[in-house]
């Protein structure tokens, strides 16, 4: 009879704590989806909306709407069933993209196709969502032009202010007439890191494209190992980004026509100026501004923007190297380049159409670049003696000098 006294209770303790573990999983995973999707938003990018959210203790369901902060070029729209259990929550749902001003769907309007399908897992003790979603082959005809797609995949990860993201795209072809271009396959691996409400973040992104071909006539050109990677980083004083490219090796026939790496930095963006700007943008998105001319809306930017650029920003070409064996030329230059950020006020971005508002902004340019081991072919083209072997260019208030030397006109 003791024993029987303690089951019954026990059974009770236990059917409460597993009715807890599905309330506590069902509000943790409600506040992390609001948090995750507020952080998105606060990027400044997109707009985030959800509709339809019905939240219970074993299932929860929504959509959740994406859109770019400005114009009607895309939607997507995800859908999503959440099943919660005490340790995880499973989600799943449809990936619908629509275009255009009149949300035409990709899938099933265009497409005679089903939207693709996408799958994830929340871990409610470590906070970590895991997913992705799978694209099928596609092919789409228009007239002489036909797209194919041979499919692809997107996996995601992390947690709240840490996220990373792996996209792996078959070959893809474009054809039009007697002109097609091939690309792939092609990874992409992202790196999103970030603070509350996106105040302080940093991402990387790099892309690989294993193969591209360019087929026309007149001109057949095939690329292999082109890599691609982007870093950038907003912190409290400035947001800095670096870009660099390595070209791998172009072919034409049968020849290697060009080599070549780049590294480009962008720094001294204020900060602060930065994430005022982006948030007057959401403000006038908001508000339906967005419907102003293209004039109108500088106008309500422009103190924002302008201020952005007052820690005078510099661009450092830290590496560029060309070469190529088949024509027997190649490049090797570095330099930086300085925009002065005083006296803004003198600036506009509303007229920088009229010439001379365009040569007050070129006067704001500064710097110097060098070109190692200049070829013959260029000394001739930029009028210099023929055994010139470094080119120094200068560039003071927006004119710019080579080796000492006026510009010469390089086209007529």
């Amino acid at each position: 009879m003791r024993k029987e006294r303690l089951i019954v209770p026990l059974l009770v303790l236990l059917l409460v704590a597993w009715l807890a573990g599905q309330a506590i999983s069902s509000h943790f995973f409600e506040r992390e989806m609001a948090r995750a999707l507020n952080d998105l938003e606060a990027r400044g990018e997109v707009i985030v909306a959800r509709s339809e959210v019905e939240q219970g203790w074993w299932s929860s369901t929504g959509r959740i709407h994406l859109a770019p902060l400005l114009g009607d070029v895309w939607q997507l729209e995800l859908t999503y069933r959440a099943r919660h259990g005490v340790l995880n929550t499973h989600l799943n749902g449809e990936a619908m993209l629509r275009h255009g001003p009149d949300a035409v769907q990709l899938f099933g309007d265009l497409l005679a196709s089903s939207p693709p399908l996408w799958q994830a897992s929340y871990h409610t003790l470590t906070g970590t969502l895991e997913g992705g979603l799978r694209l099928s082959p596609l092919r789409i005809i228009q007239q002489d032009r036909e797209l194919v797609l041979d499919g692809g995949r997107l996996h995601f990860s992390g947690e709240q202010g840490d996220w990373r993201l792996r996209a792996h795209l078959d070959a893809w072809r474009l054809t039009d007439g007697v002109t097609s271009l091939a690309i792939g396959p092609s990874t992409l691996n992202s790196h999103y890191a970030y603070t509350e409400d996106a105040h302080a973040f940093n991402q990387e992104d790099r892309l690989q494209i294993e193969s591209m071909a360019w087929r026309q006539p007149e001109l057949s050109l095939d690329a292999s190992n082109l890599r691609v990677t982007n870093r950038t980083a907003l912190d409290e004083q400035e947001l800095r980004m670096q870009l660099d490219i390595d070209l791998g090796e172009v072919q034409t026939a049968n020849q290697v026509l060009l080599t070549g790496e780049l590294t480009l930095e962008l720094s001294r963006l204020n900060g602060d100026a930065l994430r005022a700007s982006m948030l007057r943008l959401r403000e006038l998105a908001a508000s339906g501004h967005h419907q102003l001319d293209r004039r109108e809306f500088l106008a309500q930017l422009e103190p924002h923007m302008l201020q952005v650029l007052q820690d005078s920003p510099r661009l450092d070409l830290l590496n560029l190297q060309l070469d190529s064996p088949m024509m027997g030329l190649s490049a090797r230059i570095d330099g930086s380049l300085f925009f002065d950020g005083r006296r803004l006020d003198e600036l506009r971005l509303v007229g920088v159409d009229d010439p001379a508002m365009q040569a007050r902004w070129r006067r704001r340019l500064d710097g110097d670049f060098t070109w190692y081991d200049l070829p013959t072919v260029a000394a001739l083209w930029l009028g210099l003696p023929l055994d010139t072997r470094t080119l120094e260019i200068d560039v003071g208030r927006g004119q710019v000098r080579v080796n000492s030397r006026p510009l010469p006109q390089l086209w007529r």
